[in-house]
């Protein structure tokens, strides 16, 4: 209002100024006249800065008014809100919601959120095939006990799996194999894993324990639906066995706090079972170990028993008296993207533990894992994408000085210390070259040094293999798939080379809901 009346009273001397111009003006010519003249344009000017102010505050002091009824409007609505609607109301409301959410009985509702209890999944692997080699033959040369091993069908097997946390601080897992023997129809169950891992440990560690796959490598901590090809690679199988490494034991995994992922593993598993091949693994038996009365743990044995290089085995898996009884894991591995669409993966692993050939007898594994993916920005799905993966790995097998007595006439037959070395590697590459289909290749070799006894090349599980594998898959969803595999092997065996050409077709589908799977 001030601003106004100010305005006002400016703008009536102005008028009046230019209206009636004094005698002063006309008496004293055009310079004064011209002087006038620009006082009253500055007064022009004056009044102009001051409209211009007065706008401005006009503006400022509306959209304060405004504001603050906005602020008052939904002050009033909450406080009316909150005075209708009581608690039963808003029960009520609760329960509508409940109604419009899908019913999922392996589910609970905790603290307004939806908690998962279990994911259960059975995955058949069922395979179809024929080879030059006999059914026979086809026991060593698919040396995997999930393998296709058998002309015409193969049910491979049907994981069981259950998966769910225990509480806010463990997760468990449990996986049952069921399997059909490739010759003898008999139908098999086993105990694939059951372990339970740790949620909230701090500074990045993580705690496994229960029975399961030792974390060597790449494809013996998985399940066989999760390998690209159909078969185990050969080296994994001398190895690992037909079934993979695994054991009870413990396992500590820390996540190293590094600007890239690197992530240490070490373990400690029971060294003895069948699914401890290269330590205390396969049967143990004593032949006239009483009756000789003799050190039946180091110097007496059976040849009817025997491991590898067709050593004999004494009795010691039973008996656990120390550390050095234990099966020994550490693995470092290293994870890099390289810009948006190439990731790498390196890793080193290492075992040690001890063997059934004698007291002094041990084992010592080690290997290297590489993979890498590429999948562009602009993908269907996942495809296209190419991987590539190797590993490389090598047994060092010191078995013990070992001594037979001859209950009848009490001849001695020695077998010397020895340390045998069998080493091997598999690559593959996987191109997905449209939605659903993808087509590789995988090149294996197996090989090594230090006699068998009765030799090398006469022993199936050391003498040098080589395979070559092509691949085409076809998805045609996520819970089914469709793998075309040939393989030519190429074994030394006596004095002479065999060779082998097998095809194979393999259908595997999925009920039920699996966990996700590791890089």
């Amino acid at each position: 209002m001030v601003h106004s009346v100010r305005l006002l009273s400016l703008c009536t001397v102005v008028g009046l100024l230019a209206l009636f111009p004094g005698p002063a003006l006309r008496a004293d010519g055009d310079a004064e006249v011209e002087a006038l003249r620009r006082q009253v344009q500055s007064l022009q000017r004056t009044v102009e800065d001051l409209q211009r102010t007065l706008a401005t505050l006009q503006r400022e002091t509306a959209a304060r008014e405004e504001k603050l009824q906005q602020h008052v409007e939904t002050a009033v609505r909450q406080a009316r809100a909150a005075q209708i609607e009581s608690p039963l109301d808003q029960a009520v409301r609760e329960l509508e919601r409940e109604e419009q959410r899908p019913v999922d009985l392996l589910s609970r509702r905790i603290g307004g959120a939806n908690v998962r209890l279990i994911d259960i999944s059975f995955i058949p692997s069922l395979f179809a095939g024929s080879s030059t080699a006999t059914d026979r033959e086809l026991q060593t040369l698919q040396g995997g006990g999930h393998d296709p091993r058998k002309r015409g069908f193969t049910l491979a097997d049907g994981e069981l799996g259950f998966s769910g946390a225990v509480d806010p601080y463990l997760r468990g897992q449990v996986f049952v194999t069921y399997f059909i023997d490739a010759l003898s129809g008999e139908t098999g169950v086993e105990l694939e894993e059951a372990f339970l891992t740790s949620q909230r440990l701090p500074l990045g560690l993580e705690l496994k324990a229960g029975h399961f796959l030792t974390e060597f490598g790449l494809i013996n901590p998985r399940h066989p639906h999760q390998w690209d090809w159909i078969d185990q690679p050969v080296i994994n199988n001398r190895l690992f066995g037909p079934d993979g490494m695994r054991a009870p034991g413990v396992r500590l995994g820390w996540l190293l706090p590094t600007a890239w992922f690197s992530q240490l593993y070490v373990g400690m598993q029971n060294a003895n079972g069948e699914t401890m091949t290269s330590f205390l693994g396969g049967r143990h038996q004593h032949g006239g170990a009483e009756e000789a009365g003799h050190d039946e743990e180091h110097e007496h044995g059976a040849l009817d028993d025997r491991m590898i290089g067709n050593r004999p085995l004494v009795e010691r898996a039973t008996r656990t008296r120390s550390l050095k009884d234990f099966v020994y894991l550490t693995r470092w591995e290293h994870s890099w993207g390289f810009g948006e669409e190439l990731t790498t993966l390196v890793g080193l692993s290492g075992l040690y533990g001890p063997n059934a050939t004698g007291r002094n007898g041990d084992t010592w594994i080690y290997g290297l894992a590489m993979k890498w993916r590429w999948r562009p920005v602009r993908n269907f799905r996942g495809w296209p994408f190419v991987t590539w993966q190797t590993e490389v790995m090598q047994r060092d097998f010191h078995a013990d000085r070992f001594v037979l007595i001859d209950d009848a006439d009490g001849d001695a037959l020695t077998f010397p210390g020895r340390t045998l070395h069998d080493w091997g590697l598999y690559t593959q590459g996987l191109f997905g070259f449209t939605y659903g289909w993808a087509a590789g290749v995988r090149y294996e070799y197996a090989g090594g040094s230090g006699q068998s006894i009765g030799g090398r090349r006469n022993d199936p599980f050391r003498t040098d293999r080589h395979r070559v594998s092509p691949l085409l898959v076809w998805q045609p969803t996520e819970f089914t798939r469709i793998r075309l595999q040939y393989n030519y092997d190429r074994t030394r065996f006596g004095n002479g080379s065999r060779n082998a050409h097998s095809v194979w077709l393999g259908f595997q589908w999925l009920l039920g809901t699996h966990p996700p799977h590791e890089y």
